[in-house]
């Protein structure tokens, strides 16, 4: 566990619930947004509130989304609401010899703030080559690009990184009880991670397969 040299973001980010686990580091931040393609997103729209995941992105000390101008969310958003996003990875199940002992070995990330939209055609679409650029680098360059009527019809908003957190556990062995340590019940770690399969070809036929689709099970 990295060592935390930086103090919670703000009162809402510190981590109380096993707060060994905290970890404020912005590199760690960063690694979490960075590993992911989807996000969760919390806010309050009129008398309900909802939960919603999105496609994301990070650039520089900015998580990104995308989405329909008409779009409920979009709307909610962009009115200045305070907004929650959520980020988790599972890394492994731990399991103990007793039952509530058992556990996961995760990382997450926690987001607090209000979205901004990004203004002009111009940055909208420098933005989104980002996004292209994480789902396969080097795609931006065949893939046509989107066209006037595209962007004016697409919202991008961002929201900064100064308020959050990550939380981290990654324990080496299950802990059990001491008087459960003998009993005759397998415990360990559970190992899980996300692996890439191989590129499913559709209508390419005479197209040159590009080195970041031969590349991606790599």
């Amino acid at each position: 566990m990295t060592k935390n040299t930086r103090p919670a973001p703000s009162a809402r980010t510190r981590i109380r619930r096993i707060a060994e686990k905290a970890n404020y580091e912005t590199q760690m931040l960063y690694d979490i947004i960075d590993e992911a393609y989807v996000c969760n997103l919390a806010f309050n729209a009129g008398d309900s509130t909802h939960c919603i995941p999105t496609a994301c992105w990070r650039d520089g000390h900015y998580l990104y989304i995308h989405g329909s101008n008409g779009s409920r969310m979009v709307k909610a958003l962009l009115s200045g609401i305070q907004t929650s996003i959520a980020i988790t990875h599972i890394d492994a199940l731990v399991l103990a010899k007793s039952a509530f002992n058992h556990s996961m070995n995760y990382r997450s990330a926690v987001i607090y703030g209000t979205f901004e939209a990004v203004e002009g055609d111009e940055h909208k679409a420098a933005a989104l080559d980002v996004f292209m650029d994480k789902i396969a680098a080097g795609r931006k360059h065949q893939a046509r690009p989107g066209n006037a009527q595209e962007l004016a019809a697409t919202t991008v908003l961002r929201i900064s990184l100064d308020e959050a957190a990550a939380k981290v556990s990654n324990k080496q062995a299950p802990e059990d009880n001491v008087e459960d340590l003998d009993l005759p019940v397998w415990a360990g770690l559970l190992p899980m991670k996300v692996t890439r399969g191989e590129p499913i070809a559709a209508n390419n036929v005479a197209v040159s397969t590009p080195d970041y689709v031969r590349d991606w099970a790599e």
